[in-house]
């Protein structure tokens, strides 16, 4: 398979450039205010590097759970490697004890493992709530106090800055994240980012901006992130506009999109560049990405086994075929995916909004899992505290 240049740039109407002074995270500058989310199974260093090589900003691995990490469980270890020329290395832990994660984030900066650590707070998973984790936990706003306590003190020692990302609350009704913005905020974070929904819609719905907006205001003396429903630059542009925060994370929109960086880079410069890969392009970075993901996993069968979730996303609007596309979500060796991808239509170009807008399964609104009576008070109590002392997760990535 050959492995052409990343796809040509077309214009588009100029955007109104945005003047949006660089994102300051402690002692490090980020010139392009974007950042990768932390995506289970997704953000290893082999889409990393895609994405990279595309458009500037901050790029976070898979989420690792502190107990995996102190417990140097193997995978966890290799989900917070990086690439030798990754210039900002960034990692998200999850954590529901305090010294767990106090510890998790001392490894990391003992042994120079991340230069940004970032803390998952906004996690819908019922793995992760049921235990109190995630986007349950800024309700126990004690629990919620001393973790990121822990970590920040922890991370101060190295001088590497600490961020967090939350959702709104539990739901509608239990709204957490301006409190727990400014709890943040009073214990050294660098940052704090939003996903503009509640734990209780998952990825379904709109996510609420203007909640994001509110955050803002009310946090002027740290930088705020905005998360949910970027899916294109216009959609960065709008929201900054609308919300004023600091820099935008993007999360699903990138799915199979590793060239909105290029995008998101070149809104943020003022520029009218677009990529707009025609099919070509496309079954290039199918391709790299699959050769990427065999080196990451060292096994051409796990990687490309891993690529298979990738092919909906990555040809979601374009003329594939059913049956090839079927072929191509069963794929097993690189030799494999090189007669696959031959098949194609080359001469195909980009099909337009048919290959833009929402990627993965958003879900449908319902009652976040939570450890019983978790609802009752804001404190934990000494039931709650039992439990959390041995709920921490022993797996990693989500």
């Amino acid at each position: 398979m050959t492995v052409t240049a990343p796809a040509p740039e077309e214009s588009v109407p100029a955007p109104i450039r945005l003047e949006l002074p660089p994102l300051k995270l402690g002692k490090h500058t980020i010139d392009v205010p974007v950042i990768l989310a932390p995506m289970a199974g997704i953000t290893n260093r082999a889409f990393r590097r895609l994405c990279r090589e595309y458009g500037g900003g901050v790029y976070v691995t898979e989420m690792v759970t502190s107990r995996a990490l102190v417990e140097r469980n193997e995978e966890s270890m290799r989900i917070i490697s990086h690439d030798p020329d990754e210039e900002l290395r960034s990692v998200q832990l999850y954590g529901v004890d305090p010294k767990t994660v106090g510890a998790a984030v001392r490894m990391i900066v003992e042994e120079d493992r991340a230069d940004h650590i970032d803390l998952n707070f906004g996690c819908p998973v019922p793995k992760v709530t049921r235990k109190g984790g995630g986007s349950a936990l800024p309700w126990k706003t004690d629990l919620f106090t001393s973790i990121i306590k822990a970590a920040t003190t922890e991370a101060a020692r190295g001088e590497v800055p600490l961020t967090i990302k939350m959702r709104k609350g539990i739901n509608e009704d239990h709204l957490t994240y301006i409190e727990s913005g400014k709890i943040a905020r009073d214990h050294g974070v660098a940052a704090v980012a939003l996903h503009g929904r509640t734990a209780s819609q998952y990825y379904s719905g709109k996510a609420d901006w203007d909640a994001i907006a509110k955050l803002r205001e009310s946090l002027p003396d740290v930088p705020v992130l905005g998360n949910g429903d970027i899916f294109s630059a216009e959609d960065a542009v709008a929201m900054v506009a609308q919300t004023g925060v600091d820099g935008i994370v993007v999360g699903r929109g990138c799915m199979g999109r590793p060239w909105l960086f290029g995008d998101l880079q070149a809104a943020f410069e003022g520029t009218d560049v677009r990529h707009r890969p025609g099919m070509a392009e496309v079954a290039a970075s199918v391709y790299r990405h699959a050769e990427l993901l065999v080196d990451y996993f060292g096994d051409e069968g796990k990687g490309l086994r891993d690529m298979r979730k990738h092919m909906a996303w990555y040809f979601k609007g374009y003329q594939a075929g059913g049956e090839l596309r079927a072929s191509l979500a069963q794929v097993s060796t690189l030799e494999e995916l090189s007669g696959l991808l031959a098949l194609l239509d080359m001469s195909v170009g980009y099909p337009g909004k048919d290959a833009e807008g929402t990627r993965g399964r958003a879900g449908s609104p319902k009652a976040t899992k939570l450890p019983d009576g978790w609802l009752d008070s804001r404190e934990m109590d000494e039931k709650h505290k039992a439990m959390i002392s041995a709920a921490e997760l022993d797996i990693s990535g989500g």
